[in-house]
């Protein structure tokens, strides 16, 4: 989902502040776009378009003429006013990410790789939901069960999928639900109101809310793209927690997402938090590469990696 046009347009009508711009390094043959690498930054400095949501970040590139596609890229970027280039996150076996990592290299740069976070998935491995849940803890298995039967038991409660053109609609709940929450506000809301949208278009979109006695008691927006779930954000209200209306509604996404989608893999997208290894089985890491101009000086290099050491507490990185 984050190499969407649906993300990036997203991104675009909500994130940028004052004083950056948006760079789409490109190679174009003729009337074709062969590689694409989207940008932004001011001055000297520049990074990967993207946004704190963002999990996941690559170079778009065509299947032709690979090696001198970024090539031409990376001269390309070379011969602009760039002095540090930094592309996070991004997988460790990208092979595009890498290639483009050689050329930078070949073209000047210096290299630094520094890891970024940790990311845990689930591949189903065409398993069906109850397969998948009969490898769970059985701690969580349990839990849902019970606080499951308890909550029917003692109220009226449903669950209901919004997609397509009802997105809209569940996204009134599902802010509702998270000004009740442990959360508070929803700091990037147009930026979330505006990819739920556009992603509903192609019907990637899956808002999922639990009712209880007809209120809004927990929602969480996922996004379905290409044989992969991502989960984006979830919110259960605080007084509701008793029941673990999180833990009951992860469990109804899992199963439309495993039974009625077919989706090949379950992203819980960034975090190590251990509630994620209960639902997920893999464990990966996400990196943060710093391309920095060799024909600076070495007091710019030195300053630039005392700020990525630091978090990069800058304008770029929210």
């Amino acid at each position: 989902m984050f190499l969407t046009r649906g993300w990036f347009e997203a991104l675009d009508t909500t994130t940028l502040d004052d004083g950056q711009s948006l760079l789409l390094a490109s190679v174009v043959d003729e009337d074709s776009v062969l590689a694409l690498l989207p940008l932004i930054g001011a001055n000297e400095y520049w990074q990967s378009f993207r946004h704190r949501y963002t999990a996941l970040y690559s170079l778009l590139l065509a299947e032709e003429k690979q090696t001198e596609v970024l090539v031409c890229l990376a001269e390309g970027l070379s011969q602009q006013s760039i002095h540090s280039l930094q592309l996070s996150p991004v997988a460790e076996d990208d092979n595009n990410i890498l290639n483009l990592q050689h050329a930078l290299v070949a073209s000047g740069y210096e290299s630094h790789k520094h890891f970024f976070f940790y990311n845990w998935i689930h591949r189903t491995q065409q398993q069906s939901f109850d397969e998948y849940m009969a490898g769970r803890p059985a701690q969580l298995r349990n839990t849902i069960t019970r606080k499951q039967r308890k909550l029917e038991r003692e109220h009226e409660c449903k669950m209901r999928m919004f997609k397509g053109n009802e997105v809209q609609q569940g996204l009134i709940d599902y802010h509702s639900v998270y000004s009740a929450s442990w959360k508070a506000n929803e700091q990037y809301a147009a930026l979330l109101d505006a990819v739920a949208i556009n992603l509903s278009v192609s019907d990637w979109t899956r808002i999922a809310v639990l009712y209880i006695d007809g209120k809004a008691a927990a929602a969480q927006l996922w996004f379905v793209v290409q044989g992969k779930a991502s989960i984006f954000r979830l919110a259960y209200d605080e007084e509701w927690k008793h029941y673990s209306p999180g833990s009951i509604l992860t469990a109804y996404l899992m199963q439309y997402v495993i039974d009625v989608d077919k989706v090949e893999e379950i992203d819980f997208l960034t975090g190590n938090e251990a509630y994620k290894q209960d639902w997920m089985s893999v464990r990966r890491q996400r990196w943060r590469l710093l391309f920095i101009k060799q024909n600076k000086s070495q007091g710019d290099s030195g300053m630039l990696m005392t700020m990525l050491k630091n978090g990069l507490k800058r304008i770029f990185n929210k």
